[in-house]
């Protein structure tokens, strides 16, 4: 099974536990609704390239940590269409969760998935009992307090905001936890080393979120563009320029791929990291990187 197939069937089985007969039908079409289509999936094919590139000894540990890092991510991205943050009405060109179940519902469903990926965990834990306590307390620490998703969302509410932060928390908490999470699950001696290689990545890709929701149109994201400068959110746009912004997203590439620790496949990981990065860069600003 290739990478994308395991991932989706993953998640497919995870979602499954909350269309069990006698659950809620709507809130289980809610939760459904976040995580499926597919979205790019970089998270979890993240979780699982570390994991092979460790040995991925025991594969259903590792294929639920990328389910359970992506269930996550799509919680966080339910929670931030809402009304009191984004508000907005498409995501992965269709409409957002609370726009088609209501805001109540998009509460409980982001809520649920949340809890899934924990669920989806346990259901695992005895392949490999031993490495869950690391996998769960990097998801825990991806996600929560004091410098996961939680957190950097709720700089949004700060009146001063140090940018770098602000996106170390906001996006690169999950791919650090990602990181961390595949070499867990693969028996790596070391997890935590790997987290570097996910703070990088994950701020290189928050600094190409926010580059091609200042360049990108609604049509090619499937999402509403200019949210950044409508919102007055913290941005490397704002703050950098475009020119300074892809020359900060190089920067962070190139730190993310110096990050790799030894490990088996570190070559192959090296090459993916790299064509990682030069798909971050908008097309359109191709030229400036």
């Amino acid at each position: 099974m290739d990478v994308a197939a395991r991932i989706e069937a993953s998640l497919a089985d995870a979602v499954l536990l909350a269309e069990a007969a006698g659950a809620p039908p709507r809130l289980a079409a809610a939760m459904r609704h976040a995580v499926f289509p597919k979205g790019a999936r970089i998270r979890p094919r993240l979780t699982l390239a570390v994991a092979a590139a460790c040995g991925d000894d025991r594969p259903a540990l590792a294929s639920a940590a990328a389910a359970a890092v992506e269930l996550l991510h799509c919680a966080s991205l339910v929670h931030d269409d809402m009304p009191c943050f984004d508000d907005a009405e498409t995501r992965r060109g269709k409409p957002s969760v609370h726009r088609s179940f209501g805001v109540p519902l998009a509460v409980l469903a982001g809520d649920a998935l949340i809890i899934l990926a924990f669920q989806t965990l346990a259901r695992v834990a005895p392949c490999a009992p031993e490495r869950l306590g690391t996998i769960l307390g990097a998801v825990g620490d991806g996600v929560g307090v004091p410098f996961g998703i939680v957190a950097g969302q709720a700089w949004e509410c700060e009146t001063q905001v140090d940018l770098s932060e602000y996106q170390r928390q906001k996006t690169g908490a999950l791919f650090a936890a990602a990181c961390v999470a595949g070499a867990a699950a693969a028996g790596h001696a070391e997890p935590e080393a790997w987290r570097l290689l996910g703070d990088r990545l994950g701020e290189a890709y928050q600094v190409a979120d926010d580059l091609r929701d200042a360049v990108e149109d609604e049509a090619s994201l499937g999402k509403p563009v200019g949210r950044d400068a409508a919102l007055g959110r913290p941005s490397a746009v704002a703050v950098f320029g475009l020119d300074g912004a892809v020359a900060r997203l190089r920067q962070l590439s190139e730190a993310a791929v110096a990050a790799i620790p030894p490990c088996p496949g570190q070559a192959m990981l090296r090459a993916l990291m790299l064509q990682e990065a030069q798909r971050l860069v908008p097309r359109k600003l191709a030229s400036v990187a």
